[in-house]
């Protein structure tokens, strides 16, 4: 009951000449009763960006509160997971957390924050990442990108350093490909870096450049994944060439640790309503995600877990490190 209902019982009970029972407004008081701020640590225009916005949408209806968006890019989402862990936590600030941010606890010094800070209401998406290059470019294929590569340093178009897409790079270099990582927390100056001939290759997630794609803009060359897509038959993956390296995106909505258990499950419940909507399928459909991408709450931590461990475990195979910030 909200406070302004509460009080017109009050009255009518004391018109009646009813009694009435003291209460804790506090503890009678309906969570959510205001906006629950949904932090994107990215620019708009990226996946982050754009799965927020959508699930912005599905989740207002059940929650009865407007989730306002705000994007806080840097340092590879940490920016804007500081937000969420500096707030309080009482369930009116809630965060995206993606893959990228998760890999910087697979480095050699891993961040003040840790795991444990953070609460999962459940993971919203799962994509394969790719290399891409300018549609109409100098790179046709593939093979045009690693013959280059040999000889030449190319820039790649990543989120940030110590993320997937860095560990990615880096496995190539590794293996001998002049790769280097170029650093762009804000989605939009990523993908036009690579437009504009600031970067010659781009990390990301098809889907995430749908629009580019569509419009001949940009292209994939690799996927990293084990088997191809249907969408994209003319597409190599990395396991058929022999390079071992996957590491699929993912996207969760996380609350800060030590919010209430009641108010976690309010979220959590909600979210696993929004997924279920048709829009939100077509949704994954439009993005060349997992259909089945949804992870609940109580399953999330042993996804990080297992996704974490797969990042350390790429590491010490074949020795890949995380770019040092510069």
């Amino acid at each position: 009951m909200r406070a302004r209902d509460q009080w017109i019982a009050r009255a009518l009970a004391l018109a009646a000449g009813l009694p009435i029972v003291a209460s804790n407004p506090l503890a009678a008081q309906e969570y959510p009763s205001r906006p629950i701020e949904l932090v994107v640590p990215w620019g708009a225009g990226g996946g982050a960006d754009q799965v927020a916005r959508k699930l912005e949408k599905l989740l207002e209806p059940k929650l009865k509160v407007s989730l306002p968006v705000i994007n806080v890019p840097g340092a590879t989402g940490q920016t804007g997971l500081t937000k969420l862990l500096t707030a309080p936590a009482d369930g009116y600030a809630i965060s995206v957390f993606i893959g990228d941010t998760l890999a910087l606890q697979a480095g050699a010094t891993p961040p003040k924050w840790s795991l444990k800070d953070i609460e999962p209401l459940g993971v919203v998406i799962k994509q394969d990442s790719a290399f891409l290059v300018q549609e109409g470019g100098r790179f046709k294929t593939w093979a045009d990108v690693e013959k280059a590569a040999k000889t030449e340093k190319l820039r790649v178009g990543v989120t940030g350093f110590g993320s997937n897409d860095d560990l990615t790079v880096n496995f190539f270099s590794k293996k001998g490909l002049k790769f280097t990582s170029v650093p762009f927390p804000k989605p939009g100056e990523r993908y036009a870096a690579v437009l504009g001939g600031h970067a010659d290759v781009l990390y990301e997630q098809i889907g995430d450049v749908r629009s580019f794609v569509d419009g001949k803009q940009l292209k994939p060359v690799l996927l990293f994944a084990a088997k191809r897509d249907a969408s994209f038959p003319d597409v190599p993956t990395s396991v058929e060439l022999g390079h071992e390296v996957t590491l699929p995106q993912f996207r969760a909505i996380v609350a800060k640790a030590g919010t209430d258990a009641k108010l976690l499950k309010v979220l959590a419940d909600a979210l696993a309503e929004a997924v279920k909507h048709p829009d939100y399928a077509a949704y994954l459909k439009d993005q060349y995600a997992a259909a089945d991408s949804f992870v609940p709450a109580a399953e999330a931590k042993a996804f990080f877990e297992r996704e974490l461990k797969t990042m350390r475990d790429l590491i010490a195979s074949v020795g890949v490190t995380q770019t040092e910030k510069k």
